[in-house]
């Protein structure tokens, strides 16, 4: 499928289908989508790098961004995932050629942060009641949380689930924020939104929100956290850069 491609930082209308560089395999956004925030799985820049090492080890029987991708579609919002060529294959098993943007490979060039990636998101789905940014190394997130995160969206511009009494991710932003949000260009920008806006936390059993994956002990973690079975011959590695906040 050819791509289409829009100048950086464009606000894009509901039939743009590429970021910069890159290609979008489709968008959507039909009418009973536009009642629901869009849960937006971030799996490039340096969460992709930590995703892909994390496929080859795999988690239930697939990687952990299919795992996180799962838990996505299981708190039945609208899902679009941004990522790269690498690990868009694997997303095209559970998810619609539509819902997948593919960013160029490589690191992220100047300007072209996790917020960056965060506005490619919002921009595919401009019509959300809002977004909720859940990184791709984050497989133990569960449905519920995404659900908790989306009705704080209703009455917070700025929401976030918290774990005995500890901030965690996602973050959801509400639709009012939809002109800022599509102009964030560096790893930087989300937080200075998050503290030019009131933000709420709404506290959840679930662990999942401390936890992202990106060294082998956060595998085992997640295993044992799912009930799974952990291989004895399971490889051990050195530590990947965390992803970016």
């Amino acid at each position: 499928m050819a791509a289409r491609r829009f100048p950086q930082f464009a606000v894009p209308g509901p039939a743009v289908a590429a970021a910069p560089g890159g290609s979008a395999l489709g968008v959507g956004g039909g009418l009973a989508e536009r009642a629901l925030p869009a849960v937006v799985v971030l799996a490039a820049g340096g969460i992709a790098v930590s995703a892909r090492h994390e496929a080859r080890q795999g988690l239930a029987g697939g990687s952990v961004l299919g795992a996180t991708l799962a838990q996505a579609l299981a708190a039945e919002m609208p899902v679009v995932l941004v990522t790269t060529d690498a690990l868009a294959q694997e997303a095209r098993r559970v998810l619609a050629l539509r819902d997948i943007v593919v960013l160029p490979e490589g690191p992220l060039g100047l300007g072209q942060g996790m917020g960056y990636c965060m506005a490619v998101g919002v921009g595919v789905r401009p019509h959300a009641n809002g977004w909720i940014m859940l990184p791709g190394d984050m497989p133990m997130v569960q449905p519920a949380t995404l659900r908790a995160v989306a009705a704080q969206l209703a009455v917070h511009p700025v929401a976030y689930p918290t774990h005995r009494g500890r901030s965690g991710r996602p973050l959801g932003f509400a639709a009012e924020l939809y002109s800022e949000l599509i102009k964030l260009d560096s790893d930087d920008a989300p937080r200075k939104l998050c503290v030019r806006y009131p933000a709420s936390g709404v506290e959840v059993e679930d662990p999942g929100v401390l936890l992202d994956v990106d060294t082998s002990d956060d595998l085992l973690a997640a295993r044992r956290s799912l009930h799974l079975p952990v291989p004895p011959e399971l490889p051990r590695s050195p530590d990947l850069p965390t992803a970016a906040r």
